[in-house]
């Protein structure tokens, strides 16, 4: 699926290029022919391929061999939420290294919270991140979500992967297993709050990706008119994320410009 002219995984794939990080890996599985195929022209990705989808800790135990001998931070983000900003996932990496955390929770305060893991906290600290299927009702209130973006400190990393149980009615080794590993061997494990939960909006479907596009869009207009665009009328105006204009240009309602 694309969104202003990139698929959406490259939106993210570019937020991680912008730390310099050593190394960027992708984790694949369903379909994983074609996002490898999508991803040509990315020469320095390294692939990991999750042959069976059995939850978001184990695909990250599948990228245990590409960082084998490596030290530092890992970054984890999901190739469906293409609105995170480079300057967000900095201040997580800071935040990250400045509490010398084994973990670092990226979260939201989100009206919706249907379908994300919620943040449980115990005097102010996190105690546990539960999942949407396995939440109780007083659970399903909380508004405090886990975005699925994360900064691990890489040495303790996939030992404690493999602590994690299978979980939940379908089985599955969930990531968040980690916060209470962590804090059962005594690692600090901190979190760090999105200050737009607009940027940790995953697309799980046709409505959520029409409602990223149109923020996109919006965005992109704003920044063109910002620079001495005329656009009559932004609300039929689809512009990709590449395309440049320069300054006193007058653009017509009903406008396409791709690529």
């Amino acid at each position: 699926h694309r969104l202003a002219g990139l698929a959406l995984i490259e939106h993210v794939i570019r937020a991680a290029a912008q730390l310099s990080p050593v190394t960027t890996g992708v984790v694949v599985g369903h379909g994983a022919a074609q996002v490898q195929e999508g991803l040509a022209d990315y020469a320095a990705l390294r692939f990991a391929t999750q042959s069976e989808q059995l939850g978001t800790g184990h695909a990250l135990l599948q990228a245990a061999p590409m960082l084998r001998g490596c030290q530092g931070t890992l970054v984890v983000l999901s190739g469906d939420v293409p609105l995170v900003r480079a300057a967000t996932l900095a201040r997580l990496v800071v935040a990250h290294e400045g509490a010398a955390a084994a973990g670092t929770v990226m979260t939201a305060r989100v009206a919706r919270p249907y379908g994300y893991g919620r943040i449980v906290r115990t005097d102010g600290q996190l105690s546990g991140i539960v999942e949407e299927r396995d939440a109780s009702d007083a659970q399903r209130e909380l508004k405090e979500i886990n975005s699925g973006i994360y900064a691990f400190d890489l040495e303790p990393l996939f030992d404690a992967l493999l602590e994690i149980p299978r979980a939940g009615t379908v089985n599955e080794v969930y990531l968040p297993g980690l916060v209470t590993i962590y804090r059962r061997r005594g690692l600090p494990v901190e979190t760090v709050m999105v200050s737009d939960p607009d940027e940790v909006r995953g697309i799980n479907s046709q409505t959520e990706l029409a409602e990223v596009i149109r923020i996109v869009r919006q965005s992109k207009n704003e920044e063109l008119m910002a620079a001495g665009v005329t656009i009559e009328d932004p609300a039929t105006t689809y512009i990709d994320m590449d395309v440049t204009v320069g300054p006193d240009t007058v653009i017509h309602p009903g406008v396409f410009l791709e690529g």
